[in-house]
């Protein structure tokens, strides 16, 4: 059985990327031949590297011909409905694109060619559907849960995710913010550490952030292998995000977090997840149980200080995010692609 993978943004190394390179890893560990639509040759590597997958046994090709000649064809959209030719063909939403005239009858009709479309998100799903007038199914990101583990744990908070300044901002610059606040008469103990891609997008931001970060104890981290990734989930004691900081996710959804992959690898080592309260982060945290939401700086530093306070609160959240982590691992994420395609 011969497969063929398509997606646009392999160049970033996101968490739609590391979703792509595990569906091609599933198929090679059913013992598919896999072709994966790239120009640079090195893209196997820099996967290895990132995300701990081993691709070695799939194929780069200048061009799938939208799954021709393929016994099955996964595309990543990019907002918009291809024309797949393989006999069977399943396209993913990564992004809850809206307002792009999705449901139109062009697009009906090349989503006649398409047994499956996939979202990995509840919140993906239903701007998806609305959009483009379809019933869309949710799997949920695989994450490597079962070989990121707790470790000693030090006084950092950690946040994990691209520099980059696309479409959905990552909002580190808030973070900064948040930790000098929490920092500036007591917890002068605690370190954070911001850890991401620079491959595309960086512009200045990553200069400002670093230029903010001057005086206080914040690291950054640029473009960290994923050795380094588990070392640092293993020895933070939190996990704060600021994705779709002040932003209306109704009306804007693409910027806000889709799911939060990072989110939960962090989860896995134990790492208690402060989340800015919108998008997948809601699907992901139930507050108060195994992490907290938070809607505001200050709100996110209060509940923070709380938790640094109350030892005994940490870790009955703490166990219950290793818990929860479970529900998103690979072999879930396996099975279900399986009873896909099979």
């Amino acid at each position: 059985m011969k497969a063929a993978i398509y997606n646009p943004y392999f160049d970033t190394l996101g968490g739609g990327e590391r979703y792509t390179a595990s569906f091609a890893k599933v198929l090679l560990n059913a013992g598919w031949d896999v072709d994966i639509e790239w120009e640079d040759q090195s893209l196997k590597d820099s996967i290895q590297k990132r995300f701990g997958i081993n691709l070695t046994e799939a194929k780069i090709v200048n061009d799938i011909k939208r799954g021709d000649g393929y016994d099955l064809c996964f595309w990543v959209s990019d907002g918009s409905i291809p024309t797949l030719k393989a006999r069977k063909n399943i396209l993913h939403f990564q992004v809850p694109f809206h307002g792009v005239g999705g449901n139109n009858l062009l697009n009906k009709m090349k989503l006649f060619r398409i047994e499956k479309v996939i979202c990995n998100s509840m919140f993906t799903k239903k701007i998806i559907d609305k959009e483009y007038g379809i019933e869309s199914i949710v799997l949920y990101p695989p994450v490597d849960v079962e070989h990121i583990k707790s470790k000693r744990k030090e006084n950092i908070i950690l946040f994990v995710g691209r520099f980059s300044q696309l479409k959905q901002n990552k909002n580190q610059h808030v973070l900064v913010e948040a930790f000098k606040k929490m920092t500036k008469n007591d917890s002068k103990d605690w370190k954070l550490i911001l850890a991401g891609g620079v491959e595309v997008g960086v512009a200045d931001y990553l200069k400002d952030l670093e230029k903010m970060s001057e005086g206080s104890s914040i690291e950054i981290i640029k473009s960290p292998d994923y050795t380094l990734l588990k070392d640092l989930y293993g020895k933070a004691k939190f996990f704060w995000s600021a994705s779709g900081f002040d932003v209306n996710e109704n009306t804007n959804p693409e910027n806000v977090e889709h799911f939060g992959m990072t989110v939960v690898e962090a989860m896995a080592a134990g790492a208690i997840p402060l989340l800015y309260d919108a998008g997948g982060h809601k699907e992901i945290v139930k507050d108060g149980e195994n992490g907290f939401l938070w809607k505001s700086i200050e709100d996110l530093v209060d509940k923070t200080k709380k938790l640094i306070e109350n030892h005994s609160v940490s870790t009955g959240i703490a166990e219950a995010a290793k818990i929860q982590s479970k529900e998103y691992s690979f072999e879930r994420f396996e099975k279900e692609i399986l009873s896909y395609i099979l």
